[in-house]
């Protein structure tokens, strides 16, 4: 069993190919070059963590969290952004995933943490139910893109 255990760290630029693929399988394709630069800039912010599962040294999710200062609650952090690889999925990996993040957001002294999940995913709602997360409010999402590279 040892050549299957998961193994959870901080994701390190060399992650980027395959941190790029799973926000793929997530609905956000990002080129590896680009991932690269993200990881980079994210992993310099201490507000900041990504964190991997790497199972047989092979990248099979990534969850990113941070900590969010707000005005209107007390320090809270958000998981911005969790995946497991769709092979991969049903064996635990985002449990371990989360609690180390859960574990993180409590050495940065956080009361809360937040997560958003989208409306069709309904598979993830029951995920983070199950881990004791509580659907608190549905909202929209508005956007503007502030550049226009097109």
């Amino acid at each position: 069993m040892a050549d299957n255990q998961v193994v959870i760290r901080l994701a390190t630029v060399e992650d980027a190919e395959r941190v790029a693929a799973l926000s793929t399988q997530l609905g956000y394709p990002t080129a590896p070059e680009e991932m690269q630069q993200r990881l980079a800039q994210v992993g310099r912010d201490e507000a900041h963590a990504i964190y991997v599962a790497a199972q047989d040294g092979w990248v099979v999710g990534w969850v990113h969290v941070c900590v969010r200062p707000l005005v209107q609650v007390d320090r809270a952090a958000e998981i911005e952004g969790l995946v497991v690889d769709e092979a991969c999925r049903d064996r635990g990996i985002g449990h371990l995933l989360i609690q180390q993040a859960e574990q993180w957001m409590r050495e940065r002294d956080c009361d809360t943490a937040y997560v958003r999940s989208n409306i069709v995913r309904e598979r993830a709602h029951s995920f983070y139910e199950e881990l004791g997360y509580e659907n608190i409010k549905t909202s929209l999402t508005f956007r503007k893109m502030l550049r226009d590279d097109g």
